[in-house]
């Protein structure tokens, strides 16, 4: 059964939140850690992003799939720029990394009809 991306979005911000209502010295730090790394600086946001989901495909994470699919959209990353993210991603992580990289066609083209 497919994976409804958007929905596990949303899911895993809950659990976020309330993960740093457990823990919220490491999650307040981990906060201020993205906030600094994936901000506008030399590289763009939306660079950063797609970097960032090229990574998540790679290491094989489906929730960093949803975050990083949503947050590129977010950032003004286009469909053909996460798709060519997606390719690079393949490229460096083989096999592995085409499975997961339909997955995150899948999520971008959950996040598009959901954006509609």
């Amino acid at each position: 059964m497919a994976k409804n991306y958007p929905e596990h979005y949303k899911h895993l911000s809950e659990l976020m939140a309330r993960l740093g209502k457990s823990i919220p010295n490491t999650m307040g730090a981990f906060s201020q850690l993205h906030k600094a790394g994936s901000g506008d600086g030399v590289l763009s946001a939306k660079t950063k992003e797609l970097i960032a989901l090229g990574i998540a495909i790679t290491v094989r994470c489906d929730g960093c799939i949803a975050f990083h699919v949503h947050d590129a959209l977010a950032a003004g990353a286009n469909p053909p720029e996460i798709a060519e993210t997606i390719g690079v991603a393949v490229l460096m992580g083989g096999g592995p990394s085409v499975m997961y990289g339909c997955e995150a066609l899948e999520a971008l083209e959950q996040f598009e009809t959901q954006e509609k």
